[in-house]
């Protein structure tokens, strides 16, 4: 099941806080969907994801300063 997080227009650290609050209630094969415009959290998210376990499992920048990523819980 795919889960959307929208924190387009938070300041680093905040997209990874929310990614991190939000993963935690989703079942294990969930995928998240986070849409965010904070460039720290290009290296940031997929960062947690690989110390959690996660998978990344898309990323790619919408425009010049906005990127999606999708995590899959472990």
């Amino acid at each position: 099941m795919k889960h959307k997080l929208e924190v387009i227009g938070m300041v680093c650290p905040f997209p990874l806080i929310e990614a991190k609050e939000a993963m935690e209630k989703l079942n294990s094969g969930d995928e998240l969907v986070i849409d965010f415009d904070c460039t720290q959290a290009t290296e940031a998210i997929p960062r947690w994801a690989a110390e959690a376990g996660h998978a990344v499992t898309n990323f790619e920048q919408v425009d010049d300063a906005s990127w999606t990523i999708t995590v899959q819980k472990k």
